[in-house]
């Protein structure tokens, strides 16, 4: 029998009492001679309900109503519950002869005659508290067994034989699933496994895409059965002893070897690794070693806080990580390592043919002395012809800390058998290559900062060879952080001039320079506007008469800029994706387009976003028009008084699906409004689902009839007879006359509950728009609201509408409205039609 305690587990608190740690259990019960494993009968029932939380397990059967008096299984915290009973009972013995995980009870002996007092305790505790065990399910007196999933003995741990055969004797997946289900069970032995991700690193990239069973899949499988076929034998550790840590670093992955030595000998105690994700794989190789040192840290805590944990390495990591001027990651895993114990040591010969299948060597081509390049060569530039910096000849992934480097050579293996299995941790790029041509093209990265009375600039430069330059120049006078930049971009620009580099990718953190270089923003300070308008002039000679600058790379960028931009009688457009050619505009004719559009006859004072959308649907561009529509907008005082304040988080947009357009039209009733002329106070209206089309008029009273009529003007007769018609539940809409007159037409009335009124969301959210555009529009000349509705409806209707990306015009007709700024500043259309 089985009872739901779904809603009972919600109601009660969480009882946070600690498991004890599998892998701590198993550490301390391997190693001993004698075993005996127990299990409770039906452990949980054998603890007592309290008798006023009997009820609360209450169940309905087929004979009555019934509780338990005795702790059920499925309860919350029934297992945190069991734990603190056992601890409670074998407090004298835990650790000692006695190890305990909620129900499973093991007595462990080193001696074979001391096996018989221990059994002896741990009865005379059971029976004590009239603990119950299941005869069939204990063991008594063995050498070895099964706990908590792990084969213990006095030789040490290994693997579970029955998830070993789960594996092997899989065959090849066919599908995700059952790859899913391979690594599944990988997982479960990852503690026995050096590398383990490297390993699995093929099963992990078929998940990533569609399934394709390649032949590095079946490799990788193969390899895997012959790997587990002699599983590691892991030691214990035991308390006083130093532990050993290896490290390993892949290009998708970071592993660690613990060990221990016993007699000369390195036996391995627990293998970890973890995939790089994301930017991690791109850390620089000294970063992703202090990665796996914290990676490993933190999963086998208990074994760092326990023990000296001794680190093999023939790296600097730990001046690496003490270095007071190194910021970011490094300082902050150096913190979080600065609470254990590690001692830092070089790594001389390994010792263990079972620790060869995991040592990675850390090392580069940069520690070899090289016959093409000279070690004491030094490069020299002048600066502004005002000084001279000296700029070593880095190599790409050097950083301060690494010229305090010792390089000597590695020892010999002293074991024939670990030959075999060493790596050599080399880059491709280190290895000379003579059919494949390097590629010519070189990187910079820059960056500028500005301070009160003074600036700096970075430089670094990477050659196609992989060779890094680097240069920090301080400027000795006040600056901006936008000036920095460029000056920044400038004395790189002379560094590769002088190092002879022919194709330069650059790279920079400020969006404006980019921006201005690219052509996608524009400069309005003074000193800048020389730099655009000489950029224009050469763009127009291109464009008008083939001219080109003499500079070569300067005539290309000059070619792809300008294949955006066309000239048309006189007048520079720029080419569209989708839309006609857009006119460019110089700052005055910029600020005339945003002030009319934003304001004008068809002006909604819609946001940045929707303004400068409307600015490119009206025909026009420039190149600062993104940032130039923000601070207009933010500028504008009737946009600040009266814009939406945005209370509700948003939400997932519901699609409100209609078959064509104007089949399904909205209706809602807004008012009263303050009186104006022939006594007008209230707005009907309605929108259509499809296309976003507006319709609306005022009404002194809305009547019956009123309702009719606005519904045959202004929907069936102009857009024929819709479908469905949705309102809410108003006399004005759901009466005898209304239903009658969509019965006779064909047209079905759906109608909103009245505690919902999202159902009609739609029409709703319309009525928001219209009545922010009659509150911006007139401020104090509340009764003038229905002589701008027009207007009002004009501007509406020409605005993009972000659920279908288009503005309901040009949904309705197929074109864009041509709105009064085309009139006053003329666009392709309106300057060159011709009536003959």
């Amino acid at each position: 029998m089985c009872v739901d305690f779904t809603d009972l587990n919600k109601a009660c608190p969480k009882d946070s009492f600690p498991l004890p740690r599998i892998d701590q259990l198993v550490d301390s019960t391997a190693g001993h001679k004698l075993l005996t494993f127990m299990d409770a009968f039906s452990g949980y029932n054998q603890i007592v309900m309290d008798e006023n939380d009997q009820e609360k397990t209450s169940f309905i059967t087929s004979r009555g109503l019934f509780c338990y008096k005795v702790m059920p299984f499925g309860l919350k915290n029934a297992g945190a519950t069991y734990q603190r009973l056992m601890n409670r009972m074998f407090h004298d013995q835990i650790g000692r002869n006695v190890e305990v995980y909620v129900d499973d009870m093991l007595v462990k002996s080193k001696e074979e005659d001391d096996h018989l007092d221990d059994l002896r305790e741990t009865f005379q505790t059971l029976r004590k508290y009239q603990m119950k065990l299941n005869p069939s399910k204990c063991a008594f007196g063995v050498y070895s067994g099964k706990f908590l999933g792990f084969m213990v003995s006095q030789r040490g741990i290994e693997a579970n034989p029955d998830k070993i055969k789960a594996i092997l004797e899989m065959q090849p997946p066919k599908n995700t699933k059952e790859v899913q289900r391979l690594t599944g069970r990988v997982a479960a032995l990852n503690r026995f496994m050096s590398r383990s991700t490297d390993k699995c690193l093929p099963f992990f990239k078929t998940l990533k895409k569609a399934f394709e069973w390649t032949d590095e899949c079946q490799q990788a499988f193969e390899d895997l059965k012959k790997y587990l076929t002699k599983p590691p034998l892991l030691s214990p550790s035991k308390q006083g002893e130093e532990l050993y840590l290896y490290l390993a670093v892949s290009p998708t992955a970071v592993s660690s070897a613990l060990i221990r030595e016993e007699e000369r000998r390195q036996l391995p105690v627990y293998y970890t690794s973890r995939a790089l994700r994301g930017a991690e794989e791109r850390y620089p190789p000294m970063e992703k070693l202090a990665f796996a040192l914290v990676t490993v840290a933190r999963k086998l805590r208990p074994y760092f806080q326990a023990y000296t944990i001794v680190l093999l390495t023939n790296h600097p990591l730990r001046k690496a990580m003490s270095k007071p001027d190194e910021a970011g990651r490094l300082i902050q895993w150096s913190i979080e390592l600065s609470e254990f114990d590690i001692d830092y040591r070089p790594r001389t010969a390994i010792k263990a043919q079972a620790l060869a299948d995991f040592i990675a060597e850390f090392t580069s081509k940069d520690d070899e002395p090289t016959e093409n390049v000279e070690r004491t060569s030094r490069w020299t530039m002048n600066i502004d012809g005002s000084s001279t910096k000296d700029i070593r000849p880095w190599k790409s992934w050097h950083s301060p800390y690494e010229f305090d480097i010792d390089y000597r050579p590695r020892t010999a293996i002293k074991a024939q058998a670990l030959a075999d299995f060493i790596a050599e941790f080399t880059s491709k790029d280190d290895e000379p290559t003579e059919d494949v041509e390097r590629t010519s093209r070189w990187t910079m990265n820059i960056d500028g900062s500005s301070t009160k009375d003074s600036g700096g600039i970075g430089v670094v430069l990477k050659s196609p060879e992989g060779d890094t330059i680097k240069q920090a120049v301080r400027l000795q006078y006040p600056t901006t952080n936008n000036e920095a930049e460029y000056e920044a971009l400038l004395t790189g620009l002379e560094m590769a001039k002088v190092l002879g580099a022919i194709e330069l990718d650059i790279l920079s953190d400020s969006q404006l320079v980019v921006g201005q270089v690219n052509g996608d923003y524009e400069e309005k300070e003074g000193c800048m506007q020389r730099y655009l308008h000489q950029a224009r002039h050469q763009i127009n000679q291109f464009r008008e008469r083939g001219t080109l600058p003499d500079n070569r790379h300067e005539a290309r960028r000059l070619k792809v800029r300008a294949s955006r931009f066309l000239m048309l009688q006189g007048t520079l457009y720029k080419r569209s994706f989708s839309l006609p050619y857009l006119r460019c505009l110089a700052p005055d004719e910029a600020n005339y387009v945003m002030r009319e559009i934003h304001e004008g006859v068809c002006g909604d004072h819609s946001g940045a976003r929707a303004l400068q959308k409307k600015i490119v649907r009206a025909g026009y561009y420039w190149s600062s028009m993104k940032a130039d529509a923000c601070q207009f907008v933010q500028r504008c005082d009737k946009c600040q008084r009266f814009a939406n304040l945005l209370h509700s988080p948003p939400a997932v947009l519901v699609p409100m699906t209609a078959p064509w357009p104007f089949a399904q039209w909205g209706l809602d009733i807004m008012g009263p409004f303050p009186i104006g002329r022939r006594q007008l106070k209230f707005l009907v209206v309605a929108i259509d689902y499809f296309t976003k089309w507006v319709e609306a008029e005022p009404l002194a009273t809305i009547t019956e009839r009123n309702i009719q009529n606005f519904v045959w003007k202004a929907v069936i007769c102009r857009f024929g007879i819709p479908r469905v018609l949705v309102s809410d539940n108003g006399k004005q809409f759901d009466n005898p006359r209304f239903r009658q007159f969509s019965q006779e037409l064909g047209i079905h009335n759906h109608y909103s509950s009245p505690g919902h009124p999202q159902a009609n969301g739609q029409v709703e959210v319309t009525n928001c728009s219209l009545l922010k555009l009659i509150k911006t529009r007139l401020e104090g000349a509340k009764g003038l609201w229905p002589e701008e509705l027009p207007s009002i409806l004009w501007a509406y209707r020409t605005t993009v509408r972000i659920p279908t990306g288009e503005t309901p015009f040009r949904i309705t007709f197929g074109s864009e409205a041509v709105v009064p700024v085309e009139i006053g500043l003329t666009t392709l259309r309106t300057s060159t039609y011709d009536e003959q």
